[in-house]
């Protein structure tokens, strides 16, 4: 979207690359780009919480201090022009050492408007200040994984 930053640090092409490596290839990357990061903002489609990486990159973001948000982007459409539906929250599936969900104390934002063109800018209008306010509210650091 360019909202946050005019330069990305890494194209979609840099996952391409790396996403064939092996596991440790893998985790050594996400780590590394994670570093240079304040924030992460996972967006939540039809199947986030269950690929293979987004647990792990919450997981990192955690340990590492970071802000976490979440954005619902169900009602956007995809290649074929379809409008997928609503996914399952990928924060509910990290705990803490205490049993508690990650995702109580997670930001989630899904838009109110019903059509991709007016969700899209809606997210695109409000990004800015969802990453602001995570960065701010982190969870609670005496929960350690």
């Amino acid at each position: 979207m360019n909202v946050v930053s005019e330069e990305s640090t890494f194209s979609d092409n840099d996952w391409e690359e790396v996403k064939i490596k092996d596991d440790e290839t893998i985790k050594k990357w996400i780590k590394d780009q994670m570093k240079m990061r304040s924030c992460i903002v996972v967006l939540i489609g039809e199947s986030t919480a269950s690929r293979k990486w987004v647990k792990y990159e919450i997981e990192q973001a955690y340990k590492m201090n970071k802000g976490m948000v979440g954005i619902y982007i169900n009602k956007l459409e995809d290649q074929y022009v379809n409008q997928s539906e609503r996914g399952k929250n990928p924060f509910d599936y990290v705990y803490a050492n205490n049993g508690t969900k990650l995702s109580n104390y997670i930001e989630y934002y899904e838009s109110d408007h019903l059509t991709s063109k007016f969700v899209y800018d809606d997210i695109k209008q409000n990004i800015e200040e969802l990453i602001e306010y995570a960065i701010e509210n982190k969870a609670p650091r005496n929960m350690l994984f």
